[in-house]
């Protein structure tokens, strides 16, 4: 059974309700297509004002969709030839991180993605998308890779955040995530980086700086979970859905302060419900991406990297305040 989220439940009432017309309609003799006509403009209405409206929690939700579509699905809709490679040569192998190399639009890429599972199983054997140390180690190899062979890089990013447990601090988690920031901002190959689904922490930022960056209208960016915020602010997590409010994490609010660079749109109730035009949607926008960067070259497309992170985000000085 699909997950039906709590804002959805009186568009899912609704439609069940046309069913049920639909239905007695075919088994008995009444006309009641009048009264379905009435409620199906009503269903679309209803579906206007829920989708159209979505507060940041309801979005919060659709990001944690449990038929999200994952990387390796975009991967499937976008690419061609695309061939995984495991493991950091260091460690092992960390599921929590899928990388290869494609072909797309006909031109060689490497992809690195998070990926989650769909199911318990999946998720166990990917640790619900939250990498260990390996799996950044393994994320940077391939974009040493990409630069030595002239490949552009195109990240996919879904994840709660880096694995937190004692193992993964042993192996050096920190360090992982803090040499991939450093060696993906001298990367002289382009970097296109979109948040697919939750992007969460450090977990994120260590696939994240791209000189493009875009997002899928329904996913989230945020240095820590509503849940996490709430926590450290009101010493209660209950409080996600007012901490989600203020956090500013979602795609309008960071294309607004300037962090992501395009919103990808999503079909009507999210990504989950029409994966082909998701992927239509989001192919335009790497597409164009592409061409962009390729057009500058590397002491360019580094310069432009370097302007864009000095430029994100939005602030005001209070003049009274004496300094």
């Amino acid at each position: 059974m699909k997950q039906i989220l709590d804002f959805e439940k009186p568009i899912v009432n609704l439609r069940e309700k046309i069913a049920e017309l639909k239905n007695f309609t075919q088994d008995s003799d009444i006309d009641l297509s009048e009264e379905i006509s009435t409620l199906e403009k009503r269903l679309s209405k209803l579906e206007e004002d829920i989708y159209g409206n979505l507060k940041p929690w309801d979005r919060v939700s659709m990001a944690r969709h449990q038929d999200r579509p994952t990387t390796l699905e975009y991967i499937e809709n976008l690419f061609t030839d695309f061939i995984e490679f495991h493991g950091d040569r260091l460690f092992g192998d960390d599921e929590a991180i899928v990388a290869g190399i494609a072909f797309y639009k006909e031109k060689p890429v490497t992809v690195i993605g998070h990926q989650r599972g769909k199911g318990t199983k999946e998720n166990i054997r990917r640790n619900f998308g939250m990498p260990h140390p390996e799996g950044y180690r393994k994320a940077l190899r391939h974009m040493k890779q990409a630069e030595k062979f002239n490949r552009p890089i195109i990240c996919f990013i879904d994840t709660k955040g880096a694995y937190p447990g004692r193992a993964a601090e042993e192996r050096g988690q920190s360090e992982a995530i803090a040499r991939n920031l450093m060696e993906m901002a001298g990367l002289t190959v382009p970097i296109i980086c979109v948040v697919i689904g939750e992007g969460g922490s450090g977990g994120a930022l260590a696939l994240g700086v791209g000189d493009h960056i875009h997002m899928l209208e329904n996913s989230t960016y945020s240095v820590i979970s509503p849940e996490g915020a709430a926590a450290l602010l009101w010493k209660d997590s209950g409080q996600a859905k007012k901490a989600a409010e203020t956090m500013k994490i979602t795609s309008y609010d960071l294309k607004e302060l300037g962090v992501i660079d395009t919103i990808i749109q999503e079909p009507k109730g999210g990504a989950h419900r029409d994966l082909e035009e998701q992927a239509r949607n989001m192919d335009a926008v790497l597409e164009k991406s592409l061409q962009q960067l390729e057009a500058y070259s590397k002491d360019e497309l580094l310069e432009q990297r370097w302007e864009k992170y000095k430029k994100i985000g939005d602030y005001k000085l209070d003049q009274s305040i004496d300094l």
